[in-house]
């Protein structure tokens, strides 16, 4: 099992289970198995060490993933805020921060539902 950024790569097509890492989607792993010469259709266990070893390099030195992107998101969403920008703000708040309506739905974002008990006379 060939292992890329600290992940354990599954028996699969170089192009699908290069997606497993976080950072790399299917368009970005077709661009890495064109750099590299690599056929995307061959599996990896299949793949000799030295085609393991180009893929690493070709991930490390050209993309950010797994740790380093993870901490460059966290860093912007605190950015954001920090400003006190609308976006930072519905991040504090734990809404839906891309414009989605909240009257229904959100729920994802929201959480649970907390019941409001009804008026009474």
């Amino acid at each position: 099992m060939a292992r890329i950024a600290g992940i354990d790569l599954p028996n699969k097509h170089v192009d699908i289970a290069l997606t497993y890492i976080f950072g790399i989607g299917r368009s970005s792993a077709i661009e890495i198995c064109r750099k590299t010469g690599i056929d995307a259709e061959r599996r990896m266990n299949d793949l000799k060490a030295e085609e393991i070893n180009e893929l690493r390099n070709v991930i490390e030195n050209d993309y950010a993933v797994e740790g380093r992107l993870r901490t460059e998101v966290s860093l912007n969403i605190k950015r954001l805020m920090d400003i006190g920008c609308y976006r930072g703000l519905r991040h504090r708040k734990g809404l839906p921060v891309r414009g989605q309506r909240t009257r229904t739905n959100a729920r994802t974002r929201k959480g649970k539902r907390k019941t409001v008990a009804g008026k009474k006379k």
